[in-house]
């Protein structure tokens, strides 16, 4: 453990499971100080609990935020800097998805809620984090990527797609309009993670689920599996504009390739699904 990152302090927006507290367990593990967040306070008391177990309550904080108040991403940033003093990496991390259906199906509070977090709550925590950093005169922003960023157009996932697809725009225009300061801004996208986020609104029972296990089984992965392997880049990289990205197209031809000789079902795994 470096005495870098002993003191590198890292704040998580949506923190409280999933791939955000796998980042936090991750970072905390290789001796960084984190603040996790989540909406709700009871969530964020009792994750905070059991990291301070685990890892020491000196490295660990807890500040409940929700992402689409600009008021509490702010009160998010001065909570971590009023206990840390600094801010070294910010990441995006919150995120809703929603059930797959047709847009014209979707609830109107759908929409809103999705684009209020999955986009905005992303350029409201993009528009603290950046100015707080250029004020200190450092520090590394990161936006989660998902489902869209990269172009594709997924039947059923279209405000998830389009929030996303957004995102990753917005991701590479900070890392230009940044460029010459020294702040820098990259994008993380762990490919198919196994989480609530991916599998909440799905019925597994489904015969639809059924026939695409078995895409899950070759192209998905555990938390425990992809977060230390970000985290370990995420505090090598001095790059701006950079993609720290999990599943890239090399493994995901080897995985097709291999699959037919492998009995990898990652559902058995203690995934919990």
């Amino acid at each position: 453990m470096s005495e870098m990152e002993q003191n590198t302090i890292v704040v998580i927006t949506g923190s409280t499971r999933g791939i955000g507290l796998g980042l936090a367990r991750s970072f905390l593990a290789e001796g960084c100080r984190v603040v996790i967040s989540g909406r709700k306070q009871q969530n964020v008391d009792e994750v905070s609990k059991v990291l301070s177990q685990d890892y020491g309550a000196e490295h660990i904080k807890g500040y409940a935020c929700d992402v689409s108040d600009y008021n509490e991403v702010k009160g998010l940033w001065d909570f971590a800097i009023g206990h840390f003093r600094k801010i070294d990496i910010w990441i995006n991390n919150a995120g809703l998805g929603h059930k797959s259906m047709a847009f014209w199906e979707q609830e109107i509070e759908k929409i809103d809620e999705i684009l209020s977090v999955n986009l905005r709550g992303v350029m409201y925590g993009s528009r603290i984090a950046l100015r707080g950093m250029l004020a200190q005169g450092w520090g590394h922003l990161y936006n989660m990527e998902g489902l869209g960023s990269d172009g594709r157009v997924i039947f059923g996932q279209s405000i998830y797609g389009a929030s996303k697809s957004g995102l990753a725009y917005l991701t590479k225009a900070l890392a230009r309009e940044t460029k010459a300061t020294p702040v820098n801004v990259s994008a993380l996208s762990p490919g198919m993670v196994i989480t609530d986020l991916l599998l909440g609104n799905t019925d597994v029972s489904s015969d639809s689920f059924k026939k695409g296990k078995k895409i899950f089984n070759i192209l998905a992965d555990r938390v425990e599996t992809v977060t230390p392997w970000m985290v370990r880049r995420i505090l090598s990289n001095t790059g701006k504009g950079r993609n720290i990205r999990w599943l890239t197209t090399r493994k995901i031809i080897w995985r097709f390739l291999s699959a037919p000789f492998s009995k990898r079902d990652i559902f058995d795994e203690g995934s919990g699904f």
